[in-house]
C-alpha cells in the first residue's frame, strides 16, 4: 500500500467506526493525497478520527467529506486537526449539518492556515451568523 494516491470510499455506510480504520490507516500510508469519504453516514465521532490523523499527515491534498452527519462540534475536531497541516488543498464538508456555530469553529481554527485553497460547506444551513 506504500503506492496508494487516492482512496474512493464514495457511497458506502462505513459510518464512524468505519472511518475510525481509515483514519488508522491515514496515519501510516504516507502516498495518498486524495480521500474520499462523501456520503458515508459519518458523524461528529468521526469527522474526529480523521482530525486527530491529519495532525500529522504530510500527504493528503484533498479530502472530501460532503453529505455525512457532521455537525458543529465534528467540524470543530476535524479542523483542529488542521491547525498545523500544510498539505491539505481542498475541504469539501458540503450537505453535513454544520450550521452557523460549526461555521464559526471552521473560520476559527483555520484562520492561520494558508495551504486551504477551497473550502465547500453548501447546504449545511449556515445563516448569517455562521457566515
Amino acid at each position: 500500500m506504500q503506492t496508494l494516491t487516492k482512496l474512493n470510499l464514495e457511497r458506502n455506510l462505513i459510518g464512524n467506526v468505519g472511518v475510525k480504520h481509515v483514519a488508522r490507516g491515514l496515519r501510516n500510508i504516507k502516498t495518498l493525497t486524495t480521500l474520499n469519504l462523501a456520503p458515508n453516514e459519518i458523524g461528529d465521532v468521526g469527522a474526529q478520527h480523521i482530525g486527530n490523523a491529519l495532525q500529522n499527515n504530510t500527504t493528503l491534498t484533498t479530502l472530501r467529506f460532503d453529505g455525512n452527519q457532521i455537525g458543529a462540534v465534528g467540524a470543530q475536531r476535524l479542523v483542529e486537526g488542521l491547525r498545523n497541516n500544510t498539505t491539505l488543498t481542498i475541504l469539501d464538508l458540503g450537505g453535513n449539518r454544520i450550521r452557523d456555530v460549526g461555521a464559526q469553529h471552521i473560520a476559527n481554527a483555520l484562520r492561520n492556515n494558508t495551504t486551504l485553497t477551497a473550502v465547500d460547506l453548501r447546504e449545511n444551513q449556515i445563516g448569517d451568523v455562521g457566515a
